[in-house]
């Protein structure tokens, strides 16, 4: 089996790292904090960012063939788990807007900080195209 590289031309080139790899019929996305085309983090607090952030995964997913529903695994780490929290309803609502009301096995991780340091997220996840 051969592993290919996915990198969507709309998202930050990549370097040392890959937006995600399709090993098979699974795409393993790499993580994605807020950035946006020109390498900034979004500005506007944990709900923009992780809209950013989920969007920039599910581009990813796209890219390799994918759709939100093929998702079976998300990690989110949070370097102000509180904040999340007290935002879970709208974070929750762009959830639904961008992927349907299915939900994958998921994980919240308190962090102290992420590569950027504008960063209050970075998402990553398992996908299995064909999975429905």
């Amino acid at each position: 089996m051969t592993n290919r590289t996915v990198n969507p031309q709309s998202l930050p080139k990549p370097s040392g790292y890959a937006h995600g790899i399709l090993a098979g019929n699974t795409v393993y996305l790499g993580g994605q904090t807020a950035l946006d085309k020109d390498m900034n983090i979004v500005p506007g607090g944990i709900v923009e960012q992780f809209r950013q952030a989920f969007s920039n995964v599910l581009t990813t997913l796209a890219e390799a063939g994918g759709q939100p529903q093929d998702l079976v695994s998300v990690t989110i780490y949070l370097t102000d788990v509180d904040d999340y929290m007290a935002n879970g309803r709208e974070i929750g609502r762009i959830w639904r807007e961008m992927a349907g009301s299915e939900y994958p096995a998921m994980a919240g991780i308190g962090v102290t900080r992420l590569w950027q340091k504008e960063a209050l997220i970075e998402i990553q996840g398992i996908a299995v195209i064909g999975n429905r």
